[in-house]
């Protein structure tokens, strides 16, 4: 591949985020329908899904499925996955996978139950030794990778075994270690108050629409194409209408009929994953480090003759792989009260990497956000949480999630097909 070939691989991401046209709206939803047809659908499936999965499974399950308290489970189910599955972002962008990232979660959690429960320390010294563990674990798999040149697939699979071995050292098998502190359950099993939930709300909006001023006003002095006022008017609307509409159902009433206690209010874990999609986003949108990510994930070779550092890029994103693997764990931890040899395991995997390719990161290295895993992570929710709605069958729930594991993949695979056949 030559310099350019390789220069316009390696930044083509950026093309679809910071390039809009320069007209208004019409403009921009042709540029936008062009990149659709040259092979970048970007979340578009994944909306798709989702929004075709919430009327199919309305429709089946009214009564259980479309209501207040069912959408606040959703979150709550999902919200592990994604945490992992935008972990597992960095290492597909450079072509990599990591199997291991399950009982990476797994571990971290037992090592927060251990340090709790057996030993007594204080929530913030548990949740650090476990980060800490994360990682060690990524750098371990890092070396081994970047360093030695063994193939991730292997390396992982090594550590996806010995990982379950340590989990039984450390919880003792068929042994369940309870968590008690408050702290650490009150992220997936507390909600915020609504004054709180509203006011998040409003950042989440200004937040969103003062940074995409900021960018059209920076590519604007640089003489860059930017997109009309109108354009950023669209977006930060559709946003609000999105927004709005979800904290309005979460500060509903939703505990059961006759019951002693009122749940409403948005879950602690909503403002976590915002967060961690905000500081993800702008690492690898607006840093150095993210630009090279991209680079070794396009190209490894024309990013190391570029000068990047090919092996540190790696290193770091295994170990930021494997470090959300814990915060990951720590949910489960959270959400389940416990901790057992179990955790991290099952589908736990599975429902990560079918999040990430499902929201439109690549298999194959070089495209994808940390949005993805949001989006993704939200029709893995919806298909976990309405299946068994649906069907107690486990074989037919197995049967779907890997259809729709395939067609994700399937997806990727044409959609790249056809970039390269249009040159994107």
């Amino acid at each position: 591949m030559s310099t350019t070939q390789s220069d316009s691989a390696q930044v083509s991401q950026f093309d679809l985020e910071t390039t809009p046209g320069q007209g208004g709206i019409g403009e921009a939803a042709s540029g936008y329908w062009e990149r659709i047809k040259g092979g970048d659908l970007g979340a578009l499936p994944a909306v798709i899904g989702a929004v075709v999965l919430v009327i199919v499974f309305g429709i089946m399950e009214p009564d259980s499925f479309l209501t207040e308290q069912n959408f606040a489970n959703l979150l709550n189910q999902g919200a592990a996955i994604m945490v992992l599955a935008m972990g597992l972002v960095f290492v597909l962008l450079l072509g990599e996978i990591d199997l291991s990232a399950g009982f990476t979660a797994g571990t971290g959690a037992a090592i927060l139950g251990v340090t709790l429960t057996n030993h007594g320390w204080a929530w913030p010294l548990s949740i650090a030794a476990a980060l800490l563990t994360g990682v060690a674990i990524g750098l371990a798999i890092a070396l081994l990778v970047a360093r030695l040149g063994i193939p991730s697939f292997v390396v992982s699979l090594a550590f996806f075994l010995g990982l379950q071995g340590a989990m039984l050292l450390i919880i003792g098998e068929g042994g369940t270690i309870p968590i008690r502190d408050d702290a650490v359950l009150s992220v997936m099993n507390k909600n915020m108050p609504v004054a709180l939930g509203w006011l998040l709300a409003l950042i989440v909006i200004a937040g969103f629409a003062f940074f995409q001023f900021w960018a059209m006003r920076t590519r604007k002095k640089a003489g860059l194409p930017t997109p009309a006022i109108s354009v950023l008017a669209v977006k930060v609307g559709a946003l609000a209408v999105v927004v709005l509409a979800l904290i309005w159902l979460l500060q509903q009433e939703r505990q059961r009929p006759n019951a002693p206690i009122v749940i409403q209010g948005v879950p602690w874990v909503v403002p976590l994953v915002v967060a961690l999609v905000v500081v993800l986003t702008f690492l690898l949108m607006r840093t150095s480090f993210g630009r090279h990510v991209y680079a070794v994930g396009g190209n490894a070779e024309a990013a190391r003759r570029a000068g990047i550092n090919v092996p540190n890029i790696k290193t770091l994103c295994f170990i930021l792989g494997s470090t959300l693997a814990i915060v990951a764990g720590i949910l489960l931890a959270s959400r389940d009260n416990s901790v057992s040899p179990t955790t991290g395991g099952a589908q736990t995997l599975l429902y990560a990497v079918g999040a990430a390719v499902i929201g439109g990161t690549s298999l194959f290295g070089g495209r994808g956000r940390i949005v993805d895993a949001v989006t993704g992570g939200l029709v893995v929710a919806i298909i976990a949480n309405g299946l068994p709605l649906v069907t107690q069958k486990s074989g037919v729930q197995f049967i779907i999630n890997g259809l729709v594991l395939l067609l994700a993949a399937s997806v990727d695979a044409i959609s790249r097909r056809r970039a390269a056949a249009t040159g994107r």
